[in-house]
Formats: structure tokens, C-alpha cells, sequence
């Protein structure tokens, strides 16, 4: 597989696609104050949406004609492959802990591990994958950021830093706002990521460097301490553990290119390189394809935060998408209802409130849902000839009251 970079819009053109404003992993979500609803619908323009959260965590991939073996061997049964299992999440604002990990796992610091996928799980992986977090209740009972990425490390590196390796973020969610104390004290979440096996299959790739699986949850304990029953004085926030599904029911998706172009940008009005320019929302990466391409596809991560009054958690907005000038694709976040995540909000808060909404009011404020994922949209773009495109991201409307709020962006393109 062919690995390349891209360079951002607002990036000087010597440098590569690292050098784009890489956000910590410790943006929380609510900031303390509640925050509302989940990422919804792509229109019909192009893209689909491959969030399908809040599962019972034992859902079956759905699909005919499998091809998981030959003529004369069955396919391999279906798989449910643990890859981090509860691992204790810590203050995000803290210096990082020296708890002990399971073996196999490094702490980058106390809001994202990363543990390397080795060469037997690997070969585990069948032609369709799913993605599977559960997030157990510690001592943050509010709504906060989580997200799985996948690191590019060089061969047979025993850590690495995160801002220096390629990375691409699989998956994103939102946790509800959760009582250690009260039941359910878990959350699953779960994402088709039937486009990663040709990632994690590839032989080029695998000459040169190791997969690493991350998954960070962002939580801070303060409110729990004095609120929460048995967290006084601590510092633990969540656990989380993920998990990789994958079956042969499927052919397996054919990519022969990787350009990571983005990962948990800023994605504002009002940062100075969060944007084009000072004053819009609207974002412009560019890119080259090393060669001509009959089937490419981008891969978007989007979500809208700000909590404060007029906050952009709270307002729904066109996003409007466009590949070399064309109109790719057109969505507005937001469920059609938040209600079916209520049950995990186990700690009274303001975005639920104590009965059920309709589903006109949680469509009048609600971009996602504590407890839910963040939808990843798969965006088609088809043929494509090889040399300089350009990709752009404006939300028009969007205006971030009093300078706050952020729309952390991810991106990364596919291609044959």
C-alpha cells in the first residue's frame, strides 16, 4: 500500500500533513456545564453514515456471499477479538500516573493507551471488521470525549509519540453522564471498519511498520468527588475496553492507498489556523494522489462542541462538503431522538432532564448524544487522476459565541 501525506491549505508547502494543529487528546466535552445530542444523517448527495452506537455490544454483521475461504474450505467462524480490556482512565488534566498496564500497553498520558497489534491478531482479522467500545463509569460523571485511532509506527518501536507518527482516527464517541453507583455502569458503542482490513492486510504496510491500536477517553473527576458516592479525593474517571469483531461474511474492500490528512484538527472561526482565515468556518485541505484511481474514498470525522450559552453543541448547522470545487456531500448532525441513550445517563443532568423529550425538542438543540458515537461518514469520490485535489469543509452558518467552541476534525483519504 502506497503511504503518503498531504499538505493543508495552511501549512508552508515544504511540510507535510504532521504539521497541521494536532489537538491534545484531552478536549473534554460539556466542560462541566452539560452538553446535547449525537451526529446524524449524510444526505443523498453522496456518503453514507457508518456510526451505529449504542448496541448491546453482540450484534451480528449483517451480509450475503461470504468469501472466507476457498471452494473447499468453510469460511472461519466469526470473531470477537479483545484488544484492550479494561484500562483505567485518569485525570486529563493531571500529570500522567504510573498505575500499572496490562503488558503490551503503554500510557502516551493519563487520557489515551495504545497497544500493538500483534502479527496472531492480526491474522485474526478476517474481510469485514467491526469496531467495539465499552466505557465503564469511574469518577467523572459527566459527558466527555472518547476516540479509537489507529498509529503507523516504524517497525519494532517499543513506544513512539503520537504527534510523530502517522494516525488516523477510526472512531469517536461521546460518554453519558454516568453514576458509578447506579446501573447500567457500562456503555457500548460500535462502528463498521470494514475499510481498515485492507490497512491492516497490506504487506507494504506491514514491511515497515507496526499498527497500534489507541483508544482515549478524555475525563476530569472534580465534580465526581464531591457529587458521586465513594469518589471523594479520587483521581480515576472511566474505564475502557476495546474490542475488534470481524467475520467472512463479505468480500474484503480493495484500497491500495493511504493519505492521512487530518486528525482532531481545530476546526473553528476564531483560532488563527483553525480555518482559512480568521472570521469563517470553512477549511481547506490539499492533497496529491500518487497515481490515477478508479474507486477513492474520504473518510470524515466531524463534531460539534461549545456549551456555553449559544454554545455550538446546541445548534444545528449544514456542513457542506466539496472535492476540486464539487459538491460531495451535505449533512446536518443530529438524531432524530437521544432518547434511546437516556438509560445510560444514569447521573441527573440538564440535556436529559427528569422525563422524555419529544422528538421535535431534542431535534431543536441536539447535534449528539451523550452515551452515543460520533458517526464516521464515508464520503465516495470514484475516479480520480493522479496529481494535486482539494478538499473543503465549510459550515457556513456556524458563529462560536463569545470565541468558544470547536469542531474537532478528522480525515483521511482511501484509494485503488
Amino acid at each position: 500500500m502506497d503511504l503518503r501525506r498531504a499538505i493543508p491549505y495552511f501549512c508552508p508547502l515544504a511540510l507535510l500533513a504532521a504539521c497541521a494543529n494536532e489537538q491534545p487528546s484531552d478536549a473534554g466535552t460539556g466542560g462541566g456545564t452539560g452538553t446535547s445530542g449525537s451526529t446524524g444523517t449524510t444526505s443523498a448527495v453522496a456518503g453514507t453514515s457508518a456510526g451505529t452506537g449504542g448496541t448491546d455490544g453482540a450484534g451480528e454483521t449483517e451480509g450475503t456471499g461470504g468469501h472466507g475461504g476457498s471452494d473447499d474450505l468453510p469460511p472461519p467462524e466469526p470473531e470477537e477479538i479483545p484488544v484492550l480490556e479494561n484500562i483505567v482512565f485518569y485525570d486529563g488534566y493531571a500529570a500522567t500516573v504510573d498505575e500499572p498496564l496490562t503488558d503490551g500497553v503503554i500510557r502516551h498520558d493519563n487520557s489515551l493507551v495504545a497497544t500493538r497489534l500483534t502479527d496472531e491478531l492480526l491474522a485474526r482479522v478476517q474481510t469485514t471488521l467491526k469496531v467495539r467500545v465499552v466505557v465503564g463509569a469511574r469518577c467523572d460523571n459527566y459527558d466527555r470525549l472518547g476516540s479509537v485511532n489507529l498509529a503507523l509506527v516504524p517497525k519494532g518501536a517499543r513506544t513512539y509519540v503520537p504527534g510523530e507518527v502517522d494516525r488516523i482516527e477510526v472512531a469517536r464517541f461521546v460518554t453519558p453522564f454516568m453514576d458509578m453507583n447506579k446501573q447500567p455502569t457500562t456503555v457500548p458503542y460500535e462502528w463498521e471498519a470494514s475499510n481498515l482490513v485492507p490497512v491492516l492486510k497490506d504487506p507494504d504496510l506491514l514491511a515497515d511498520h507496526d499498527f497500534w491500536f489507541e483508544l482515549s477517553i478524555f475525563g476530569v473527576p472534580y465534580a465526581a468527588n464531591d457529587e458521586v458516592a465513594g469518589c471523594a479525593g479520587r483521581n480515576d474517571t472511566q474505564l475502557g475496553s476495546l474490542l475488534l469483531y470481524t467475520d467472512s461474511t463479505q468480500e474484503a474492500q480493495d484500497f491500495s492507498v493511504l493519505l492521512p490528512l487530518a486528525i482532531g484538527e481545530e476546526f473553528n472561526n476564531y483560532a488563527m489556523g483553525a480555518s482559512d482565515r480568521v472570521g469563517t468556518t470553512r477549511k481547506t485541505v490539499r492533497f496529491e494522489l500518487p497515481a490515477d484511481t478508479q474507486n477513492a474514498q474520504f473518510v470524515l470525522i466531524t463534531s460539534n462542541h461549545g456549551a456555553n450559552q449559544g454554545g455550538e453543541e446546541y445548534i444545528r448547522r449544514d456542513h457542506y462538503v466539496y472535492v476540486d470545487g464539487k459538491l460531495a456531500l451535505q449533512y446536518k448532525p443530529g438524531r432524530t431522538s437521544c432518547e434511546p441513550f437516556r438509560k445510560y445517563n444514569t447521573q441527573g443532568n440538564g440535556i436529559y432532564g427528569p422525563s422524555p423529550r419529544s422528538d421535535e425538542a431534542w431535534q431543536s438543540f441536539s447535534n449528539w448524544c451523550p452515551g452515543d458515537v460520533i458517526d464516521t461518514r464515508i464520503v465516495p469520490w470514484g475516479t480520480a487522476s493522479a496529481g494535486r485535489h482539494e478538499f473543503v469543509i465549510d459550515v457556513p452558518d456556524a458563529t462560536f459565541a463569545d470565541g468558544q467552541g470547536n469542531f474537532p476534525f478528522s480525515l483521511y483519504v482511501q484509494a485503488r
